[in-house]
């Protein structure tokens, strides 16, 4: 019994919206995943701070779920901030104040910074290895358009294909965007290492140092750094996640060991 178009494209819709569906719960970013659970603090652009509480990150947006509900100016009592995607682009930097962690937040923090910092060999294995894949997306869209136009050419499941082409199109996109992350040579030798970076605050330009923990397409996370909300102070320990747009990277931070430095002028890694 042969299903008719219509049930087709019916059922093409209903896998593409699941499919859909499930990679973007998935498809949110790792350096903001980072301070998933933790007390953070968004700042907006210009300077302000917009929000503080236990940061829950989803794939729609943020949102900051206070100790306490909140009364604001209308009398009306609040217990979160939502804040959505298309107001990312409002962001100056989400802020991970180690004093504003509880002692078991602190001890999480404490360890994953000594795991950070100068990483062992398997946690730069595990990294070398995700990069591997991270540097061969190019060549899985090819793989997979080739894939999907030869099973299109063959029998009844090609003509199913070939006729539902859109949605097929719309999946292997989707497919795409959630294995697709940024790869920056430049920034990569220096993951784990105290870095110095420039941060676009106001149309001014300030320098901090810390160390680099992550980078993604969107964002860099640094740890360690030393900031206050308002450059007045008080100055405290931090870890930061900063859109790359107002962030950069702009000098390793330590003295090279004299090996390295041989290793470096080999061409090494």
């Amino acid at each position: 019994m042969e299903m008719d178009s219509l049930t087709l494209t019916l059922i093409f819709i209903f896998v593409s919206a699941l499919f859909g569906a499930f990679l973007r719960r998935r498809s949110r970013d790792k350096c903001l995943l980072d301070f998933d659970g933790d007390m953070a603090v968004l700042q907006h652009v210009d300077g302000r701070e917009v929000a503080r509480g236990l940061l829950d990150v989803e794939s729609t947006g943020l949102e900051f779920r206070f100790p306490e509900p909140v009364k604001d100016d209308k009398g009306l009592f609040t217990s979160s901030y939502m804040f959505y995607k298309y107001e990312f682009e409002q962001i100056l930097t989400i802020i991970r104040f180690h004093d504003l962690l509880d002692e078991e937040a602190k001890a999480r923090r404490d360890k994953e910074l000594a795991a950070t910092y100068r990483p062992k060999f398997w946690r730069r294995m595990k990294r070398r290895l995700g990069n591997f894949f991270k540097t061969i997306r190019d060549s899985l869209e090819e793989v997979l358009q080739v894939i999907v136009s030869q099973v299109q050419k063959v029998g009844k499941t090609g003509e199913v294909l070939a006729s539902q082409n859109k949605y097929v199109s719309k999946m292997q996109g989707q497919l795409l965007q959630s294995v697709g992350t940024a790869y920056e040579p430049l920034l990569e030798q220096y993951i784990g290492r105290r870095v110095v970076f420039e941060l676009i605050k106001g149309g001014v330009i300030t320098k901090y140092d810390g160390v680099l923990k992550d980078y993604t397409q969107d964002y860099v996370e640094i740890m360690d750094v030393h900031y206050a909300i308002d450059d007045k102070g008080p100055w405290r320990v931090a870890d930061m996640i900063f859109p790359q747009r107002f962030c950069i990277v702009r000098h390793f931070g330590e003295r090279l060991p004299e090996h390295e430095l041989k290793d470096k002028k080999n061409g090494k890694a």
